[in-house]
């Protein structure tokens, strides 16, 4: 008999459904545990195997992934019946390694007096909702992708949140726009989620196709940050990156991936332009594989080279996670010397951290400023050991190369 009680226990467990809120800062909380949000789209399929032969959700778990976004594993563009109810190994096989999925519903989510498609498609997104809303696997929904770019008048995509909403309380819905000056402006689109987000790849030949900013250089990353934030008015953002997308994996296009400061710069121009959550996108596309990954289905040789080393750094168990899910710190810090150096200040217990990044052009030197006046202290910089810096009179100077990142750690210099 107690065996077949601990059988049921585990059981029950596995079944319990989350609850997925924000928090002020728009931190994402899972049963109240705060997470930083590290995700992939595509995952691997579920079963899929690493080159040596390990579970691959199992992998991206250790290396640091929380997230991942999934779909029909019946094809990309299967959101019928059967295509929904294709979800759910994957958010199985995600389950069991404590990772959550968001969930992409393609063109279902939009609800319209006028669209003689909508009767079929809230069918179907409350058979989605129903079906997987208790599930443990389940993070975020997924609205209608880039509405903005393709027309898609907003109250249609609002209706459909209100259907998330009123089915599934305990999940929230995400938009993700395309970085183009058509899709603008964002903000009608705010009341059709609850997190919002952009897609943007701008490591391409030429560069910058992606977008028609002026800029073409990889600081899109920060403009298109900024410009999502703006039009979010508080909400929490996820900004998608570049792993490989259409522009460069489909016939006819220039294979180009970003490097490792390249994706590094990007990353944490993302997250010091206000991002809670990063995404990488395209690890399963299959003109980006070379033989081997083409038998494993995803990318695991970029995974392994720029992706493993990057989640080192952000990770929940690296030493700047708790930064990542902190508020922002309200000491005056100042920087000067540059105007196209970027940065966020963040305080975690006694501990002050700055994380910089540059945008592209010349070297320069500069001085941040505001800290508390205390004895002169030297500052780690984090994933640059054994370099540090001097603090003295609240201040501390240091070197930006073009799209450097720095993350420093300022013991006892919180503003608490």
């Amino acid at each position: 008999m107690i065996r077949i009680a601990v059988i049921v226990f585990l059981a029950a467990s596995f079944v319990r459904a989350n609850k997925v809120t924000l928090d002020d800062n728009g931190v994402i909380n899972i049963d109240g545990k705060k997470v930083f949000v590290i995700s992939v789209s595509l995952a691997p399929m579920p079963g899929a195997k690493t080159p040596d032969g390990k579970d691959a959700f199992a992998q991206l778990k250790a290396d640091g992934l929380t997230f991942m976004r999934i779909r029909p594993t019946t094809g990309p563009e299967h959101y019928d019946e059967a295509g929904i109810r294709s979800i759910k190994p994957w958010l199985d096989a995600a389950a069991s390694h404590d990772l959550h999925c968001w969930i992409t519903l393609g063109k279902l989510p939009t609800l319209s007096p006028d669209n003689p498609k909508s009767k079929e498609n809230e069918r179907l997104l409350r058979l989605a909702i129903e079906l997987y809303k208790d599930h443990p696997g389940l993070g975020v929904w997924k609205g209608f992708d880039e509405p903005a770019w393709v027309r898609m008048p907003a109250d249609a995509v609002v209706n459909s949140y209100r259907l998330f909403k009123q089915l599934d309380p305990n999940h929230p819905v995400i938009i993700i726009q395309a970085p183009m000056k058509k899709s603008l402006p964002l903000d009608p689109y705010r009341d059709a989620c609850d997190i919002m987000g952009v897609d943007i790849y701008p490591i391409t030949y030429p560069p910058g196709t992606q977008s028609d900013l002026p800029n073409d250089e990889i600081s899109l990353v920060a403009d298109w940050t900024q410009i999502i934030s703006k039009a979010a008015g508080g909400k929490p953002i996820w900004m998608t990156l570049q792993i490989a997308w259409a522009g460069t994996a489909t016939p006819g296009k220039t294979l180009r991936f970003p490097t490792f400061p390249q994706q590094r710069y990007m990353t944490y121009a993302a997250i010091i332009n206000g991002a809670r959550g990063i995404n990488f996108q395209g690890g399963e596309r299959p003109l980006s594989l070379n033989e081997r990954d083409a038998q494993l289905g995803w990318n695991w040789t970029y995974w392994n080279k720029v992706m493993r080393p990057l989640l080192q750094e952000l990770r929940e168990d690296g030493p700047l996670h708790d930064a990542l899910i902190a508020p922002d710190s309200k000491l005056p810090i100042k920087m000067e010397g540059a105007s196209d150096v970027e940065f966020r200040g963040r305080e975690v217990g006694s501990d002050l951290f700055i994380l910089a990044a540059k945008r592209e052009g010349k070297t320069r030197k500069v001085k941040f400023s505001g800290l508390p006046r205390r004895e002169p202290t030297d500052a780690a910089v984090l994933f640059e050991e054994p370099r540090k810096v001097q603090v003295k009179d609240g201040a501390f100077e240091d070197w930006f190369a073009p799209n450097d990142v720095h993350v420093y750690r300022i013991a006892g210099a919180a503003g608490r």
